[in-house]
This record gives structure tokens, sequence and C-alpha cells, in this order.
């Protein structure tokens, strides 16, 4: 017989842009999300029995997102999506967890004649500050805060040999080559108990955002990579310890390749090894690096 092993609904892709304006000033800060919302519990009628009493519906659920972003803060974007995912398992008792997914997009004040403009950005890049917040009724709140779409390359500095050699390989060993990457990396917090134990801690999610950006950075651009297996696991080794209330780190990897391209065909000219200045970006496919490190 069959049985519903598991289910879960929610809205996706609700569309968010707060602006905090002030009067003394005249300054504006405006945030710009993108939120999802998963809601499961006592809903198995809804799909098996066509019972829709048991439906909160998703149009309820964008709404909500909407209210709670007027009458609470959205930044930090850990403490928002904690709030909203609270909301719906303390408002209906048969939701016993509640998944919100956050994706801040990136709106940088400009600079004009020299001063920063009081009401005026520019979008510089694809990276966002993500955020996933699941309230489990009786089990507290689990976060996990995130850096995703930063694009990094360095033109030296990195190599990869000493790998398994056998009848399928063809790729050569390097000592100098370019590494690329988009930057996935995420790490998860100790569990909280509520709102406001989120609360009483949220100037440290801004801190562990830009600690986690810049060690990402600084050691993406100063270590001599045997790998980018052995370059990530040294990122996840210091966010550990910079921020102690993280239980683990996260990260993944797309390996973006650039391959060097002969052109002996031309009068000879000399463009591999150590004279290759002209390489080809590739697309796909590519590596795909993955690890997590936890305490």
């Amino acid at each position: 017989m069959p049985n519903l092993s598991k289910a879960q609904y929610g809205k996706d892709n609700i569309r968010v842009y707060k602006v905090h304006r002030d009067e003394k000033t005249g300054e504006q800060n405006v945030v710009e999300m993108t939120v999802g919302v998963l809601l499961s519990g006592e809903i198995d009628t809804s799909y098996t029995e066509a019972d829709n009493s048991v439906v909160v519906a998703t149009d309820s659920m964008k709404n909500t997102v909407y209210v709670m972003a007027k009458l609470h803060p959205v930044t930090p974007p850990e403490l928002f999506g904690a709030i909203v995912a609270n909301h719906f398992v303390e408002t209906y008792k048969h939701i016993h967890s509640a998944q919100v997914k956050i994706t801040t997009h990136r709106w940088t004040r400009m600079t004009v004649d020299g001063k920063p403009h009081p009401h005026s950005f520019f979008r510089d890049g694809a990276e966002t500050r993500n955020v996933e917040a699941i309230a489990n009724e009786g089990k507290g709140i689990e976060i996990r805060s995130a850096i995703a779409g930063l694009l990094v390359l360095k033109s030296t500095g990195s190599a990869f040999h000493g790998f398994i050699r056998d009848e399928f390989t063809s790729l050569p060993e390097v000592t100098d080559r370019i590494l690329s990457t988009e930057v996935d990396c995420g790490w998860a917090w100790n569990t909280f108990s509520s709102p406001k134990e989120v609360e009483s801690v949220s100037s440290k999610f801004n801190e562990a955002w830009n600690s986690a950006r810049e060690i990402t950075m600084s050691t993406f651009a100063k270590d001599e990579s045997a790998s980018v297996q052995n370059t990530m696991y040294k990122m996840c080794e210091q966010i550990l310890d910079v921020v102690p209330t993280v239980k683990a780190v996260d990260y993944s990897l797309p390996n973006k390749h650039y391959f060097e391209i002969d052109m002996s065909w031309h009068k000879g000219l000399k463009n591999t090894g150590k004279d290759c200045e002209v390489y080809a970006p590739q697309s796909d496919p590519n590596g795909l690096i993955e690890c997590t490190v936890s305490r």
C-alpha cells in the first residue's frame, strides 16, 4: 500500500525590498531579499484526502513575510529568518517545522563627488549573503549562514600533481596554474532556543560573515595551493577558530578551468608552458570539490 513518506510545501521566490530612512541625517539604507518558505507537519491529508483544511495558503506565507518585514528588522538576515520560521511554528499548531531561506542581494552605496550618496546604490556583483533558518517545534532553531556567488581568480600560486595516474589519465601534472572558483561557503551555528536568543547575539552574525569572507579571500590569495581540497580545508579551520559558536563549516568550490592555447601552428608562436599568456576559459565540464569540517 502506498505511504506518503515525506511532505512539505511553501512559497518560493518572495521578493522583498525594505528601506530605512534616517530623518536626522537624510541617509537611507536599503535591503533587497529573495525569501523562500517551506512548511511541514500534520498536512498528510491535504495530499491523500484532498483535505485543504490543514493548508496554510502559500499566498498567506507571502503576505506573512511582508508583514514580518514591516514589523521587524530584516538585518541581520539570520534574525529575520528565525523570526519568520518561528512565527509559522508558533501560529499553526499542526505545523511542526518551518524552513526559511533568505538570499540578500548586494546594493552598495554610490560615491558621488567624493562623498557617499545618501540614497543611491549600485549592484557590484552577483555575490549574495544567504541564510537558512529552520524552526523545529520543541527543538529550537537551526541557522546556517553562507556566502554564495563570490567569483575569485588568481593567475599563479596554484599547483596540482602527484594524483593517481592510470589508463584513464590524460591530465598533465602542473606546478603552476590559474586557479578560479565561485565560492559557496556556509557555517552552521549552535542550535538557538528562540528568536530572543538569536537577537541577543545578532551582532555576531555580521562579524562572522565578514570574517568568513576575509578568511576565504586571504587564504585563497596567499596559500601556495597544492589542491583545492587542501586550500578549502585551511579556510574551514580558520573560520572555526575565529567563530567559536559555529559547529561546522562547509565549502563547495567548482574548479573553473583555463586552458593553454597551442599557437605553434602560427609561425611557431610560443604560447605554452612558461610562454603562455593567452588562455581559453572553459565553461564545462568542471571539477567540483566539497567538504564539511566540524568540531
